[in-house]
């Protein structure tokens, strides 16, 4: 049987984009197997070092949630809790990640899987895309990072409601709040999805990780820390090749058209 969550970076493997794909039928629920998958395909990903990944999965739905199996296997609190570290301790890993990382969203996301979109950069959604976290409605609060990671993208009041409601809400109206970047046609979506992350692929790296530090600093300090630490982030990048050759092309041939390497 095929893993449950795998890593493809050999699609335009010249451009460093990895593939992670999550296909565990019928509803790619999240159970013990999954989870075992995912972790070990954050560690790969750690080891390889795309230029980009993008997050997608196979199926009807992008998942239906979670197995309650698993919860209902919870002896107690201190269970719950070593389970909860280690889906935090995932999720951070993954906005740790040096490179872009993109979720693409083409159906039904619920619970882990939203949470999982919101741990990445950037999110696409096709139009007829839901999401939901729906802990509430077997007494539990998402634990997979998913809430607090909502409200900084929408506010505290917008990740209240949506969590304390239980309630789905469509790709458009995420949009609006800012979680969702781009809602694009479903017609098409799993090729737009490869294009754009390709697109960041191919694009200096070492800056774009820059970039997530600059905003990892504003998110935990405000602008004062991010002012902070932005004089020696983007001073670093002065030793980078992608930089050096791109003022190089710029002078000799103008604006975009420098070819990056990611190094």
């Amino acid at each position: 049987m095929a893993a449950p969550v795998s890593v493809d970076s050999t699609h335009d493997h010249h451009l460093g984009l990895a593939v992670v794909t999550i296909d565990h039928p019928p509803l790619n629920l999240f159970d013990d197997e999954l989870q075992e998958a995912l972790i070990a395909t954050v560690g790969e990903l750690e080891r390889i070092e795309p230029r980009a990944v993008l997050f997608r999965s196979q199926g009807r739905l992008v998942t239906g949630g979670v197995d309650v199996g698993v919860f209902d296997r919870l002896a107690d609190p201190a269970a719950a809790a070593e389970l909860f570290r280690l889906l935090v301790n995932t999720a951070q890993r993954i906005e740790r990640l040096p490179c872009p990382t993109v979720y693409a969203a083409h159906g039904l996301c619920l619970t882990w899987g939203f949470e999982l979109a919101l741990a990445c950069d950037l999110i696409l959604a096709t139009e007829n895309a839901q999401f939901g976290l729906i802990e509430a409605t077997v007494g539990l609060t998402p634990a997979f990072g998913g809430t607090q990671r909502l409200a900084e993208r929408a506010g505290s009041g917008r990740a209240r409601e949506l969590v304390m409601t239980a309630d789905r809400y469509d790709a458009a109206t995420l949009h609006e709040w800012g979680v969702v970047n781009e809602v694009l046609p479903a017609e098409g979506f799993s090729d737009a999805a490869l294009a754009f992350t390709g697109r960041l692929a191919a694009g200096p790296t070492r800056a774009h990780a820059a970039t997530k530090a600059v905003v990892r600093a504003y998110v935990e300090g405000g602008v004062p820390q991010a002012d902070a630490v932005v004089p020696d982030i983007a001073a670093a990048l002065f030793a980078t090749e992608d930089l050096r050759g791109a003022i190089r092309s710029f002078l000799r041939d103008g604006h975009g058209r420098a070819a990056f390497e990611g190094r």
